[in-house]
């Protein structure tokens, strides 16, 4: 399905909208950072000195104004002022790994970073660079390979395993 270069560079948001979701992320963290301290304590006391959240404190309320701030700025700038953060052709570029990206990384989880690599590195072949199938399954059979010896022997540092690697006797 391919796309009108109309569509392609059409702006998918703009850059008012961008900042507006840093400022809450970071505000969200900053408040999380604070609300954290208090649990912790922020007060001084006169033997110890500062409690364990005096600090975190004072960053997480810095976080909180700085992302207020942008905020506002960012609510300052006027429709017709507002440029383009990020066209529809190159955000679906940027999903495009980043998709997968995130469903590799959850995949390590319950089924190892062997298994979850191959298929990782074997989608990505086959699909975004068009390798024909013999390619797309040696090259991540591979890499995988290598990634065993080096780790595992050479450097015995074991990597998570999953029911597979259990399975081969790997884990």
């Amino acid at each position: 399905m391919s796309e009108s270069p109309e569509e392609s560079g059409r702006a998918a948001f703009g850059q008012k909208s961008a900042e507006l979701a840093v400022a809450a992320f970071f505000f969200a963290i900053g408040a999380i950072v604070i609300v954290d301290s208090l649990r912790l304590g922020t007060g001084w006391q006169e033997v110890h000195g500062p409690q364990p959240g005096y600090f975190p404190f004072y960053l997480g309320l810095i976080i909180c104004v700085a992302s207020l701030v942008n905020a506002t700025r960012a609510l300052l700038v006027k429709r017709a002022d507002d440029k383009a953060f990020v066209e529809v052709g190159q955000l679906k570029l940027v999903l495009t790994v980043l998709v997968p990206t995130a469903i590799y990384a959850a995949l390590v989880t319950w089924t190892g970073i062997y298994a979850a690599s191959f298929l990782y590195i074997a989608l990505f072949m086959r699909l975004l660079g068009k390798y024909p199938l013999w390619k797309a399954v040696a090259v991540p059979a591979g890499v995988i390979v290598v990634f065993f010896v080096v780790f595992e022997q050479w450097f015995k540092v074991p990597l998570p395993k999953g029911p597979l690697e259990n399975l081969l006797g790997l884990g």
